[in-house]
């Protein structure tokens, strides 16, 4: 199948949002085995458990399955009551990470929840901000989006630097339990307003204009009438 009829017949599959040499964009199988092997070569230190469900674990190819797995189901999940949009991490033409955006009930609440990763040879490189700026742009301009919303295990100083570096506000806090034990989990919360006031402070994070392509046929899909 072409490109250009997939994308006709799966909008969410013509997706890209761009800043300089960072770029978010659907992922096709090829871009995915490149994104799992990422993820197989580690994301965070063996002591140390970032998410709520411990995919992270096991052999570099158990890992790297875990992606291909998650990422196939998540193709599938885009309509007006729940999508899942998840786009690999392309800096300077190399595969890092994947941003996801996920929202339900979506034309009725018009709130995203945000989620990442990047691989940990990536770190470090102020990567994470840029990339969390492109998924709310998108949010915000691209969708229309009224809130949005993200989480951190309180052990976990990175993501959490990188929601307050971005601008979220404190949503409060919550226990969830991870791998058999209870965890604080922090949350974080962006309303439209205050990344209206943001914009100039995250233009001058991204230091590039931000291109949006393939954006309006995926919105005129999660904004379709509900049956």
């Amino acid at each position: 199948m072409s490109t250009e009829k997939l994308v006709r017949l799966w909008p969410a599959s013509g997706v890209r949002v761009r800043s300089g040499d960072l770029e978010l964009r659907w992922i096709d199988d090829e871009l995915l085995v490149q994104l799992a092997e990422t993820a197989g070569r580690g994301i965070h230190s063996p002591d140390v458990m970032p998410f709520e469900h411990p995919w992270t674990r096991g052999t570099p190819d158990e890992v790297a399955r875990s992606v291909v797995g998650y990422q196939w189901n998540a193709r599938t999940q885009v309509s007006p009551q729940r999508f899942v949009l998840e786009l690999g991490v392309i800096a300077d033409g190399v595969p890092v990470g994947v941003q996801g955006l996920v929202a339900d009930d979506w034309a009725v609440l018009r709130r995203v929840q945000t989620g990442s990763w990047l691989g940990l040879e990536h770190q470090g490189r102020g990567i994470g901000r840029r990339m969390r700026v492109l998924a709310l742009h998108l949010a915000f301009e691209g969708l229309g989006a009224v809130e949005a919303k993200s989480g951190a295990f309180a052990d976990n100083p990175a993501s959490n630097a990188v929601s307050t570096h971005v601008g979220y506000e404190s949503d409060g806090a919550v226990r969830v339990a991870r791998e058999g034990a209870a965890a604080l989990h922090n949350n974080f919360r962006m309303t439209r307003e205050r990344w209206m006031a943001l914009r100039d402070a995250h233009a001058a994070l991204l230091g590039a204009p931000v291109d949006l392509d393939g954006v309006e046929a995926f919105r005129a899909q999660i904004d379709a009438p509900l049956a």
